[in-house]
């Protein structure tokens, strides 16, 4: 009879202390997260159509953070432990392939166009306001 293959489980977290139980959370949160955090999670699969490839282009990260403790003091003794993680994806730009040439185009944030704009003009209003200001302030 052969013994039972545990090999690519996680052992069951009653016999483990705090701090082996939080590392082996974050080691499953690695590995489930970092597994779903992709470009076509954020996009999709590449598109292909009249002639045109498009690949999309997303900036994905991810992170985590755990911790244990024991606490043993007068008529307390406890262990604890916890961890953590998550992860974010955006899309920032696509690679277009057309006639053999390949182009990244990156995507432009709606904002900027709207608030570079407008601090030129509250800028180009208030410095010279200011200025007269700061000027009669000195002749007096």
């Amino acid at each position: 009879m052969t013994a039972p293959d545990t090999t690519g489980r996680p052992a069951p977290l009653t016999d483990m202390t705090a701090a082996h139980a939080s590392v082996t959370l974050l080691e499953r949160l690695a590995d489930k997260l970092g597994g779903r955090a992709s470009v076509t999670a954020v996009y999709g699969e590449p598109v292909v159509a009249e002639g045109v490839t498009v690949i999309p282009v997303a900036e994905v990260g991810f992170g985590f953070g755990g911790g244990a403790g024991r606490e043993v003091g007068k008529d307390k003794t406890g262990e604890g432990g916890g961890g953590g993680g998550g992860a974010g994806a955006r899309p920032i730009g696509f690679i277009e392939i057309k006639e053999g040439t390949a182009t990244y185009k990156p995507l432009r944030n709606p904002w900027l166009d709207v608030i570079v704009p407008l601090t030129a003009l509250l800028a180009g209003v208030a410095v010279p306001r200011l200025a007269r200001r700061l000027a009669k302030r000195h002749v007096r």
